[in-house]
């Protein structure tokens, strides 16, 4: 007999057996699922554990020098990913993060360059030297507010235009690569300050993670605890609802998109000062394993509901994989075959859970 008891007006239920189950718990489990094969397939083909260290080259349990590949290699695109998460939570879609990040990357390295290299003029300016070796200050500003100017045109034409998202942004997505290539004329911009360049290498190197991890739990706490949050989930879940309730959904949209483009802008600051250079083909394919890592997280793509949480652990997830088949020694497009997979399974599994929910 089911586990039910008389709660609330009318007579209403309890069933235990419908109790929430966390979907991030989902994803976590998934993750170490995923690192389980891993070790099995390691230990079947390879003689050696993933993420052990089975060689005592380490002062720990764990392979640090893999810990830190798998984790640096999502802490810029998961930068990239906590503003998409906001965006498909409003119930929307930025296919141009990853050209604002080319963009943004070659008009900041720019201003971040240093007079001399070696003694010598430097060969990549691309201004006089009154505009070399400023204050790291300018640099960031101009890519942040790049960034910014980017997600509100966006956010714009979706608002008040009625443009589908899939549309607005895929246009800013080529007309920034555009503007990107058209900066330089396509040629790369080097050299940049010391103070610029410890941006994503300080901290022995750690820098991009702990920008990343610092961003996840800001933006975690402001979706769940405060007024943004709120009305950026209730847009997702139910917009004209939202929009009979007084919420500005307009203005807040704008504001969802600017965020994203903001966030796009710093991605390219960690990007193009960990590289200590910037090119104009920087950040392709970057706005869809944004949206790969969101989907693997559990974002639901109908818009509403997710955690950043679930980001998080979509981007150690998306990181373990591409870690792993190059620990396995399997081609590239390997990679690209199993992610298109991931994502697709993920979606599935998405509209199964929606389709679930209706018929309880």
């Amino acid at each position: 007999m089911a586990d039910q008891t008389a709660h609330g007006v009318g007579g209403l239920t309890f069933d235990a057996r419908k109790r929430a189950w966390p979907n991030e718990m989902n994803v976590f489990i998934a993750l170490i699922v995923i690192i389980l094969i891993f070790e099995a397939l390691g230990a079947m083909m390879m003689g050696q554990s993933f993420l052990f260290d089975s060689n005592d080259r380490f002062g720990t349990i764990f392979n640090e020098a893999r810990l830190k590949i798998i984790i640096l290699q999502v802490a810029i695109i998961g930068i990239i990913a906590i503003g998409s998460t906001q965006v498909i939570i409003s119930g929307g879609i930025d296919l141009s993060p990853g050209s604002i990040v080319g963009l943004t990357a070659m008009v900041a390295m720019s201003f971040a360059q240093t007079a001399l290299v070696n003694g010598n003029p430097n060969p990549k300016a691309i201004f006089s030297e009154t505009w070399m070796d400023l204050p790291v200050i300018i640099p960031i500003l101009v890519a942040l507010i790049i960034g910014m100017l980017a997600g509100m045109t966006n956010g714009l034409l979706i608002a008040y235009t009625r443009i589908p998202p899939f549309i607005a942004t895929l246009g800013m997505m080529v007309a920034a690569r555009g503007a990107a290539k058209w900066w330089s004329k396509g040629n790369p911009i080097s050299f940049p300050t010391d103070q610029f360049a410890s941006i994503g290498n300080g901290m022995n190197g750690w820098a991009p993670v702990l920008i990343f991890v610092g961003l996840a739990v800001l933006f975690h706490l402001i979706l769940k605890h405060t007024v943004y949050g709120k009305h950026t989930y209730a847009i997702g879940s139910n917009e004209d609802a939202a929009r009979m309730s007084g919420i500005k959904v307009a203005r807040h949209k704008v504001l969802v998109y600017t965020i994203a483009g903001m966030l796009a802008g710093l991605s390219a600051i960690v990007l193009a000062s960990k590289n200590l250079t910037a090119q104009a083909g920087m950040g392709v394919m970057y706005e869809l394993d944004a949206i790969a890592m969101t989907v693997i997280g559990g974002i639901s793509l109908a818009g509403g509901r997710g955690s950043l949480i679930g980001t998080v652990l979509g981007a150690l997830i998306f990181g373990v994989i591409i870690s792993g088949f190059t620990f396995l020694r399997l081609d590239a497009y390997y990679q690209e075959m199993v992610k298109g997979f991931i994502i697709v399974a993920a979606v599935v599994l998405d509209q199964w859970r929606q389709r679930r929910a209706i018929t309880r």
